[in-house]
């Protein structure tokens, strides 16, 4: 008897409470795909003053994800000089790194920054972030990559 009722508490537990250890979140913020910035163009933010599709055509892997960009000219530039044209936190929410959580960034909700790309998970996040922009941004630099080992990241 008691191994069918450990049986039926097994069946109805959570897997949750079985799983493996987890890992750390992954360095960029990705599609199921593994397609980093939901596939837009990370150069076109400052090449073309905002968010650009990408094209499969035109793909470079770094960091752990797929890049996609408008054009060879585009993914060339990125892949000259990454860390210039990549958001920071990769490609998180800037807001939520700065609380020392992540997000997915939204690559429609972003701003540059002293010559460097943020995005948000949505406006009200944006506008959270921006209510205290340096001191967000600085936040987030000291958050920054170990937010990404936090338990509940994952």
């Amino acid at each position: 008897m008691r191994i069918i009722a450990a049986a039926i508490i097994l069946a109805l537990t959570p897997t949750a409470v079985f799983a493996a250890p987890s890992q750390a979140a992954p360095p960029v913020s990705a599609t199921e795909e593994g397609i980093a910035i939901g596939g837009y163009d990370a150069a076109s933010y400052f090449s073309d003053g905002g968010p650009v599709v990408g094209s499969a055509a035109f793909e470079y892997r770094w960091n752990g994800a797929v890049w996609r960009f408008a054009s060879a000219e585009a993914r060339d530039l990125f892949v000259a000089n990454a860390d210039a044209f990549a958001p920071q936190f990769g490609g998180y929410c800037a807001w939520a790194v700065s609380q020392n959580y992540i997000a997915p960034g939204d690559p429609k909700v972003w701003r540059i920054v002293d010559g460097r790309l943020y995005l948000n998970f949505n406006d009200r996040a944006k506008e959270l972030w921006e209510a205290d922009l340096a001191g967000a941004i600085e936040r987030g630099k000291a958050n920054w990559p170990a937010v990404l080992e936090k338990a509940d990241n994952r």
